[in-house]
């Protein structure tokens, strides 16, 4: 059962359209510190909301949702006293190295963000797209100064060119200008501001060329406007503005699922974003600073271990784990 302080912190971490994991211990042998049903949310910075034990587990864990989170994918991680375990598909296997012994099965699962398509624009087009892009899942932003609540019944937000800040962006986002002849310059101006997946620019080579010759006299870099897409969409033959949005989706579903890394919907995540997380030299794997099990000082700088094992390995051999 998940307990309430949990539950808002997975809401909390949905509102705001944060990735983050949820681990689950679902079995256990012998001592360790924590038990069947044991759970916690691990944040994409390394932050642990929960209980999902100390010490080697911890950390493993943490490294295991991490990983989690920036694959989109679920693992199932035993840590174990020994090392003979036959390698399984979706399983990671890591030696106990703390002296409890025990052995502990963790199930972690991914909480991926809602990916976004911001539209701009008031077209019949965008329309369409507001539409069926709601209908697949998508979360709707339209950006459009005349755009009105009635003419986008399905977006979850519509924002005014002149608000809208693309710093509240991020690299989960689909970008589509459809404003086919409305203030289509500055739209795309402030489109390409915007770290995103995909930018796509409804309209034809010749108008294209037009609006990015305009963009290029501003200061706008060539390479930068080799990345939007136009024509938008997938070469299906599509004459409608239904059929035109459905190709713009079917691209963005391509690019969304194809694992290239510039279409990864997580942007990567790396341990020195959170500064009380150290990596355990002997294990390799991340501790907390602050809840670190032990801690000694090597040639002016401190160390810090999850458990006693680590502790003592490097008390026996420091310059095997650290180079100087």
């Amino acid at each position: 059962m998940f307990n309430k302080e949990l539950l808002q912190n997975i809401s909390i971490g949905q509102e705001e359209n944060e990735p983050a994991a949820i681990a689950i211990i679902v079995r256990r042998e012998g001592q360790t510190s924590g038990k069947p049903g044991d759970k916690a949310l691990i944040t994409s910075k390394g932050e642990v909301k929960g209980w999902i034990g100390g010490g080697c587990t911890r950390g493993i864990v943490i490294k295991e949702a991490l990983a989690s989170i920036k694959e989109g994918t679920p693992r199932l991680v035993k840590i174990q006293p020994t090392e003979d375990t036959p390698k399984q598909n979706g399983v990671s296997n890591y030696k106990m190295t703390c002296m409890s012994g025990g052995s502990v099965d963790v199930y972690i699962e991914p909480i991926m963000p809602v990916s976004q398509i911001k539209i701009f624009g008031r077209s019949h087009i965008a329309k369409a797209l507001c539409q069926i892009g709601k209908a697949s899942g998508f979360g709707i932003t339209v950006v459009s100064d005349r755009a009105e609540e009635d003419m986008f019944p399905q977006a979850d937000k519509i924002i005014s060119l002149k608000e809208f800040d693309n710093k509240l962006s991020s690299g989960n986002d689909f970008v589509v200008v459809c404003t086919q002849g409305e203030n289509d310059g500055n739209s795309l101006l402030e489109a390409i501001k915007i770290k995103s997946n995909y930018i796509a620019f409804v309209a034809s080579r010749k108008k294209a060329n037009a609006v990015f010759l305009g963009l290029k006299k501003e200061g706008i870099p060539l390479e930068q406007l080799a990345h939007i897409k136009t024509p938008a969409g997938l070469d299906i033959n599509a004459k409608t503005p239904e059929e035109v949005a459905i190709s713009i989706l079917g691209q963005i579903i391509q690019i969304k699922r194809s694992g290239e890394p510039n279409s990864s919907s997580i942007p990567s995540l790396e341990l020195e974003e959170n500064d009380d997380l150290y990596i355990n030299p002997v294990c390799k794997i991340p501790v907390s600073k602050s809840g670190a099990k032990h801690i000694l000082e090597h040639k002016g700088e401190k160390v810090y271990f999850c458990c006693d094992g680590c502790k003592e390995s490097f008390e026996k051999e420091p310059e095997l784990y650290i180079q100087s």
